[in-house]
């Protein structure tokens, strides 16, 4: 063992991790991170959460959660187990590794915008010492962990563990696999990628991943395993843009695209089935594959086949309003001054997200051409600002349907009563086929 320091640390960090004797933080505490930061408490793991929101770690602290798939129990389990949050990024002194789960959204352009995770060791780097593991989950291009993460800390005058040389800060690299709404499968079921700048650091990272989740899957460097998320949402982006092109095709055709997807998926090889709807959202699939053009370009190639398929997918909000601005005019009315009411504002079915949502793209088109619009959604109140929106909209009840000119269905959310929103409504536009089953002039499927 003392002749392969890696050996070494696997043994000591896998020995650790058993004993439950490391001290985790997981920096930014959305959606990601703290889903991660209450997994590993509940393993017995004495967690630190941290995040720049003062409201989120109030919260926390307090026993309360901001996530509807995350209630108040598992928040104060997680506190009696020792969890506790912070916005004191001095903390980082004391722990032994540091998860980073911060946003990493699209710039103008649809460039990489990094500002959170650049922030982030800026925060972190003054207080990390030699021995620490630092392990970067947020989704990026390939070159991120190297290139921002392990030159922060150089910067910051510390050393990045290499092979070769002792000491030093670990630091890694595995991508969140997180699946808003899904059910089926427990999140330690999901295999945790790692991949890092030194063996040294891929091996303290899968011990430690190792004692939470079933399966740790080792690739040979940060590269890679920032590659695999993107060529994960890469290809659920390019096969959603296939079948909502053919979708179109269906629509010109007088063909139920629904119809033949589920015929489709009857093959039990060769076909995987993905469904067609008004948009793409979520923190993934409409923003990774543009982290791996904008990437690509840089080593002198265009990845024409991602960058159609973002292109496809993009349009889908414009097909939708174009399918509303037709059918109200069958039935003369025009958009200025028509009433809509927006069925489902979350990206995806129960779930309590709103990020890139394209129901968000659909509702500022309908007010730009002067049509009045409503909208509901179970998991939201009140939609106010964001970072590529500002709406200021209450929730409008689903009391009188009838007074609209339209029922726009964006997220099928499983909690609706379709069959009355068909019988109360003038005209049901349909996105998702939530409708189906149901025989009636008013409903149009998009």
């Amino acid at each position: 063992m003392e002749d392969n320091p890696a050996i070494g640390t696997a043994e000591r960090w896998r020995r650790c991790a058993e004993r439950r004797e490391l001290r985790v933080g997981v920096v930014g505490l959305g959606y990601v991170g703290l889903p991660l930061a209450l997994l590993f408490a509940g393993r017995g793991f004495r967690v630190t959460g941290l995040d720049t929101d003062a409201a989120k770690v109030k919260a926390l602290n307090s026993g309360t959660s901001y996530i509807h798939r995350i209630t108040a129990k598992h928040i104060v389990a997680a506190r009696e187990a020792g969890f506790r949050a912070t916005d004191d990024f001095a903390v980082v002194a004391e722990l032994d590794a540091i998860l980073i789960c911060v946003p990493t959204p699209l710039g103008e352009g649809h460039t990489p915008d990094l500002s959170a995770v650049l922030a982030t060791m800026k925060s972190i780097a003054p207080h990390l010492h030699d021995g620490q593991l630092v392990v970067l989950e947020s989704t990026t291009y390939p070159g991120t962990t190297r290139e921002v993460v392990a030159s922060e800390i150089e910067a910051a005058g510390k050393r990045v563990s290499a092979d070769g040389a002792d000491g030093g800060v670990l630091v890694a690299y595995s991508p969140e696999r997180e699946d808003p709404g899904n059910t089926t499968i427990e999140r330690t079921a999901i295999p945790k990628v790692v991949g890092a700048l030194s063996e040294r650091s891929a091996c303290a990272a899968a011990a430690l991943y190792g004692s939470v989740f079933e399966r740790v899957v080792p690739v040979s460097s940060a590269e890679a395993a920032e590659m695999t998320k993107l060529l994960e949402n890469s290809y659920r982006s390019v096969n959603i843009a296939l079948v909502n092109e053919m979708k179109l095709l269906c629509l010109r055709m007088g063909i139920d695209v629904w119809e033949v997807i589920e015929a489709a998926a009857t093959k039990p090889f060769g076909f995987q089935a993905f469904q067609p709807g008004p948009g793409l959202g979520g923190h993934c699939i409409p923003i990774d594959p543009f982290y791996l053009s904008w990437r690509a370009q840089q080593f002198g190639m265009t990845t024409r086949f991602i960058e159609l398929a973002g292109e496809v997918n993009e349009s889908m909000p414009q097909h939708v309003l174009d399918t509303v601005t037709t059918e109200l005019r069958k039935r003369g009315v025009e958009m200025a001054g028509a009433k809509v009411m927006v069925l489902g504002v979350a990206y995806k079915r129960d779930v309590d997200d709103l990020r890139e949502s394209p129901a968000l793209v659909l509702i500022e088109k309908l007010r730009k051409i002067g049509t009045e619009v409503s909208y509901h959604d179970p998991y939201f109140e009140r939609v106010g600002r964001g970072r590529k929106y500002d709406l200021s909209m209450e929730r409008s009840p689903l009391t009188n349907l009838a007074e609209y000119d339209c029922v726009l269905i964006v997220t099928d959310h499983s909690c609706y009563d379709y069959a009355a929103i068909v019988t109360e409504a003038r005209l049901v536009v349909d996105t998702r086929n939530a409708t189906r089953g149901f025989r009636s002039a008013k409903i149009v499927r998009c």
